[in-house]
């Protein structure tokens, strides 16, 4: 039907911005990373309210920057959506383990989260504090 295939075009116009957006949001990230330590690091609340948009972007990162460790958060639907992602060689060097360091961090949001040593989520029920979630993950490394 016609609706059909207004809407399909509708559909593939949202997700060809949000690439762009995603790619343009990317670029911004790179330029604002923080050398501490040998470290790599940057803490960034986004407005985004799709969480497989910011896993996207943190694998996507994780590919160009080394020695990287990445929080990203955003306030979804009234939810704290939280990612980090930590380069491999500083999981083995630096004993640094996302899954762990999430635990951590989700209690701030009030919630819970996990996953692998390089990668992993959380949500929590108080996005209004993902500005302390932030500033708790820089202590990690300093």
């Amino acid at each position: 039907t016609d609706l059909q295939s207004k809407y399909t075009t509708a559909v593939k116009q949202v997700e060809a911005f949000e690439k762009e957006n995603a790619a343009n949001l990317k670029k911004e990230l790179i330029s604002q990373f923080e050398p501490i330590n040998g470290i790599n690091f940057l803490a960034r609340k986004l407005e985004i309210n799709n969480a497989a948009m910011i896993k996207d972007i943190a694998f996507q990162l994780k590919g160009e920057v080394e020695n990287l460790f990445l929080v990203l958060a955003a306030d979804i639907e009234g939810k704290a959506n939280v990612h980090v992602m930590i380069s491999d060689n500083l999981v083995k060097e630096k004993k640094l383990n996302a899954g762990a360091i999430i635990k951590e961090l989700a209690k701030t949001v009030g919630g819970s989260g996990g996953g692998q040593p390089f990668y992993a989520t959380a949500g929590g029920k108080e996005p209004s504090r993902i500005p302390d979630l932030l500033k708790k993950a820089k202590e990690i490394i300093l």
